[in-house]
């Protein structure tokens, strides 16, 4: 690819700096929160996750793990965050913000979009997507050119550069965010054209259901998980705490796309989700699936789920042989 030119260098250059003060980061405090930029920006990534380590946190922060400990000392003193234990590992700790940390949140995210409404609105509608997409891309860029690039292959050795060693791992975000329902909607009806021959029918059946579950998502025995990649959406899990009644859990739409299979993601959706119906202390989680999904299967029981119903029915459309799997509290049998 061509080196840019140093114009565009300098006028790029010039953007970005102009862009730090536009935002404030070169004061002491960002978005009316009274807090300093870096803890503005890791409220917003722990409200932004259903369950985050401060480990994951350094990583999508970009920063020292000692800096990231002292600042999120420094915020749980203010109370605005809590540690939580895994209910699967003791040592495990997990981030959530508090009551006053949601309000704080809330404060920010409001600063930031009165900003952006403020900037864009003037512009018409293409030049608002124009300045998006270029925003993306830029970013994309810088995060691309900071990863290990892979080995060439010399000449005539017949190797290749691994696929998957410059991709970065999936972030687990929860929550809705534009775009997420129709793309999980996709992802189902892409992998399941090709699975089962489901069609219109089955695309209909998991449009509808997410319809049914979108003024729901922030509910608080309901959950909605998604996994992203280069800022592509690449999975996603829910936890439906209503629609079954009682102190029971629906898992619900857990998928991973081509690009995700065999890289973990799966199980870790899968995990974060079992975990919030444990500490929601659902008696049982629920999941309707059907034969042949033997990967599936296996991760399912292997996370204490086991078959307890088996018919054959065309609620997606096309005849298969139902299945519905149930764990309980903590996945113990018995």
């Amino acid at each position: 690819m061509p080196r840019p030119a140093k114009s565009l260098i300098a006028r790029l250059r010039s953007s970005s700096r102009q862009l730090v003060r536009e935002l404030g980061f070169l004061n002491r405090t960002l978005a009316g929160s009274g807090l300093p930029p870096s803890s503005v920006h890791a409220l917003i990534e722990i409200a932004r996750a259903s369950d985050i380590t401060a480990r994951d946190l350094s990583d999508i922060l970009l920063l020292e793990k000692s800096t990231v400990s002292r600042m999120l000392l420094s915020l749980i003193r203010k109370g605005l965050i809590e540690e939580q234990p895994s209910a699967r590992d003791s040592r495990v700790k997990y981030l959530h913000l508090t009551q006053q940390g949601h309000v704080r949140h809330r404060v920010i995210a409001q600063s930031a979009e009165d900003q952006i409404i403020r900037a864009l609105t003037p512009l018409p509608p293409p030049e608002q997507r124009k300045i998006v997409d270029g925003m993306e891309s830029y970013t994309g860029a810088l995060t691309a050119c900071r990863r290990p690039q892979p080995a060439r292959p010399q000449s005539g050795s017949g190797a290749e550069p691994s696929p998957t060693s410059a991709a970065p791992s999936p972030r687990l975000l929860s929550g809705y965010t534009p775009g997420l329902l129709a793309r999980i909607t996709l992802m189902h009806a892409d992998y399941y054209a090709g699975k089962a021959g489901f069609g219109a029918d089955f695309e209909a059946v998991v449009a509808a259901g997410l319809a049914d579950f979108a003024p729901r998502i922030a509910r608080p025995r309901n959950l909605l998980l998604r996994a992203e990649q280069d800022a592509r959406i690449r999975g996603s899990i829910a936890i439906d705490g209503e629609d079954l009644g009682g102190d029971l859990a629906h898992l619900r739409w857990f998928i991973v796309d081509e690009a995700l299979r065999g890289s973990g993601a799966g199980r870790a959706l899968l995990r974060r989700a079992l975990e919030f119906c444990d500490r929601r202390g659902f008696a049982e989680t629920h999941l309707w699936t059907f034969q042949g999904l033997e990967a599936a299967r296996r991760l399912y029981e292997s996370h204490g789920f086991r078959l307890t119903e088996s018919h054959r029915g065309r609620q997606w459309g096309s005849e298969v042989l139902e299945q519905k799997y149930v764990r309980p509290l903590g996945g113990r049998d018995g």
